[in-house]
């Protein structure tokens, strides 16, 4: 094709880096600047123009997905078969070298790979023959500890353990596991890339050949490598290697995968005679919501520098909202997806984004309840995520104990010395007996027909459950469900996985209990009577079935097929990459995002700037940033405040939503006036003492939980409306409402 083609829809900075002479290049490339179709024009250029060939060029991704689409682009520019060019990621390029080379990598032919799941179960046999108690050595954190040490570059030589027991623990696990793992011919993900570097180094010929071989090295997403994968691209680049990085220091959010923000901002010094380029021209989003982002990522410091712009128009201002709770907030963004859609677009063009898993669960019953089908991209809904499952069963159990199905799942989570056998033991009993597993464990333990260790062990985990069943009896919902999160071991057993995994399963047992809490608040047998038909025997007799009922009734159907027209649920992590022309901001609030954990981490507060940056330009028409003013977190009402991403943003590009008829002024049951005028002198004699006030958490008797949002009349007339938290907005007239304050 002619070069002219080639460069014809490029902007300057795109033709500029697609056809950079220099020897290395940095293109920083901004969010929606098109930085796919840069690398792919540029291969095709390289190719088209130098004459060099197209197995010459090695190119470097993060996802297979971005690796096929670049595929795509190169077949499409020049009408080229690159199915056996090196294009892939970086575990993928490592499987390739590792199979042409696995005897001098001192491999087995026929090695296979380990995927994550396969890895852990690898590992629960390792720490089963060590004799390890999973209770105190729980096998993820052997897991994480592997890989960490792997994409560290790591091997269980290379770790000084310096007098640490529960470091030479680790060490003696990852050298047993490194062994069983040569042993049967396996390779995990992390070892790919640490056994094609050590091949590099330790047999400098192939080294060699090919660096030969490859004249152009180019790598998306750069600033994402960890430390192996950059020292795996500088030693095949070496001395020779022309080398071009397309990443985003402002995106850089995964420093708790072992991504390394300085590898980007130190390219220059290490590939000397390098040029940078930046590409600022966005094609996604409108004027106001890059000016909002570039706003806000200037108070990061250490930045290479660069400035979204678009030719577009300058479109909507910012939305902020503030809520008076998580259920208002999440009311008040339902009911913008509800506009959204009145207007004639698509469900799916609208996202709600989230710092934390547990934030979803409010969200979710708020869709539910408008009946909005919806998705949660790259994860679960909140009661089926396993640490969720894992509570509720305890909770069923307590609650019935001919409950076959929880006990399958708990009887020995947290790890008690429960096994197969003795399960298989019970099984068989339940069977001939034709009882329930719970009995079944009864008689055994009557009878003493297991050993002892087992006999002791099954011993106390019925012990356990009775034991929670006469502690709960009188407890509130959410105190009862704390109560058995606690005592059950879950948080301390979740915990150990470590991380950012452990720190999300936490948050959602947590906010388990807020929602306990709720839906106490909003439950009755009185307000059961109204709402069935059912016989009396047939309803849930207490608070606890109530909720185990509806936790059931809200699991999986609810979530949309993909092919379904769906409002997009996910974290502000899993968002980058996509867009979405509505997007929502939920939860911008001190101590929830930024998260409370970023506050006292070097670095982190930085980051997760750089994680709000990504979640504004994901929009591309509208952005609505959302805050509540009080959140129930771990059961307790905690007041918070907005923020200090909000105050970062250029206020003229903001526009403050409230409710047409909040006015935050006092109410009360104030007597009648004479003479009232109209409605607005009614409403203010109304709101002259302190007794109720608009934004006022109250409690009725049969709706539940709700908020004040506003009233008029006076007098025996006097009425108020509250957004109640389950029922919807009600008009309730204030002598006969008898409504509590919380």
């Amino acid at each position: 094709m002619a070069v002219s083609r080639l460069l014809n829809d490029l902007n300057d900075p795109q033709h500029q880096a697609v056809t950079s002479l220099s020897q290395h290049l940095l293109v920083l490339a901004g969010a929606g600047s098109g930085k796919t179709r840069v690398l792919a024009h540029r291969i095709a250029w390289l190719i088209e123009t130098t004459q060099i060939s197209p197995w010459s060029i090695i190119a470097v991704t993060f996802t297979n997905k971005t690796a096929r689409e670049m595929r795509g682009r190169i077949e499409t520019l020049l009408h080229l078969d690159t199915q056996s060019m090196w294009i892939g990621t970086f575990h993928s390029l490592s499987h390739r070298l590792l199979r042409r080379h696995w005897q001098e990598a001192g491999l087995s032919q026929q090695f296979q790979i380990l995927d994550n799941e396969d890895q852990l179960g690898f590992l629960k046999r390792i720490c089963k023959q060590l004799q390890l108690d999973e209770n105190l050595w729980p096998v993820r954190q052997f897991q994480n500890f592997i890989n960490n040490s792997k994409d560290a570059g790591l091997q269980p030589q290379d770790i000084d353990v310096q007098g640490s027991d529960q470091l030479a623990n680790q060490v003696q696990v990852y050298q047993a596991y490194q062994t069983a793992c040569e042993r049967g011919a396996l390779v995990d993900f992390g070892e790919l890339l640490l056994r094609s570097h050590k091949l590099w180094l330790q047999r400098p010929d192939i080294l060699q050949h090919y660096q030969n071989r490859f004249q152009h090295l180019l790598v998306d997403e750069f600033q994402d490598t960890n430390t192996i994968q950059y020292a795996w691209l500088r030693t095949l680049a070496g001395s020779s290697c022309s080398v071009t990085v397309v990443g985003d220091d402002d995106q850089s959010i995964y420093s708790w995968r072992g991504a390394r923000i300085e590898n980007i901002q130190q390219f220059s010094q290490d590939f000397k005679h390098g040029e940078i380029i930046r590409l600022e021209q966005n094609y996604r989003s409108t004027e106001t919501i890059l000016k909002a982002a570039n706003g806000l990522i200037k108070h990061n410091n250490g930045r290479l520098g660069k400035s979204l712009w678009t030719e577009d128009q300058s479109g909507e201002p910012i939305s902020i909202y503030a809520g008076f709770n998580e259920q208002d907030e999440a009311r008040f963004i339902v009911e913008q997806i509800h506009r959204w859609e009145s207007a004639g677009n698509l469900r799916s063009e609208a996202a709600i984004l989230y710092r934390s898993n547990a934030q979803s669960r409010v969200l979710e019953e708020a869709l539910i309840r408008s009946s909005k089908p919806y998705r949660i991209y790259g994860g679960q809904r909140f009661y089926d995520r396993l640490e969720i499952r894992n509570a509720l069963a305890y909770m069923r159990l307590v609650n019935n104990r001919y409950d076959d199905a929880a006990i399958e799942r708990i009887i020995n989570i947290p790890t008690r010395g429960i096994g197969v056998r003795t399960l298989d033991v019970i099984r068989q009993n339940a069977r001939t007996e034709g009882s329930s597993l719970w009995q079944a464990a009864q008689g055994i333990i009557i009878s003493s027909a297991l050993p002892a260790r087992a006999h002791n062990a099954l011993h106390g985990f019925l012990n356990l459950i009775e034991q929670m069943a006469t502690a709960t009896a009188q407890m509130q919902l959410d105190e009862l469900t704390d109560y058995i999160i606690r005592v059950s071991g879950l948080i301390k057993h979740h915990s150990k996985e470590k991380g950012e995994k452990a720190q999300t399963r936490i948050e959602n047992l947590n906010e388990l209990v807020s929602a306990a809490k709720t839906f106490a608040s909003t439950w009755s047998p009185a307000q059961l009577n109204r709402q069935l038909d059912e016989e009396a025997d047939e309803r849930p007799e207490t608070a606890l079935a109530a909720m185990l009922d509806q936790a059931a009734l809200d699991s999986g159907e609810q979530q949309a097929d993909e092919s379904e027209d769906s409002v997009q649920l996910m974290t502000l992590h899993s968002a980058k990459g996509l867009e979405f022309p509505l997007v929502f901001m939920a939860g911008l609030e001190e101590g929830l995002f930024p998260h409370q954990l970023s506050l006292v981490a070097d670095g982190r507060l930085e980051e997760e700037r750089r994680l709000c940056y990504v979640g504004i330009t994901r929009a591309m028409q509208k952005l609505i940033i959302t805050y509540a003013e009080a959140r129930r977190l771990h059961g307790q009402d905690t007041m918070n405040r907005p923020s200090r991403f909000i105050s970062e943003l250029p206020q003229e590009l903001i526009e403050e939503v409230r409710l047409k008829s909040s006015v935050r002024r006092p109410l009360s049951y104030r007597p009648a006036v004479s003479n009232p005028t109209d409605r607005r002198s009614q409403r203010t004699n109304l709101m002259e003492t302190p007794v109720l006030a608009l934004g006022q958490s109250v409690r009725h008797a049969m709706f539940g939980e709700g908020t004040v949002i506003d009233a008029e009349g006076s007098g025996p007339r006097a009425r108020v409306q509250v957004q109640f938290d389950s029922q919807g907005s009600k008009w309730l007239v204030l002598s006969h409402a008898k409504l509590e304050l919380i």
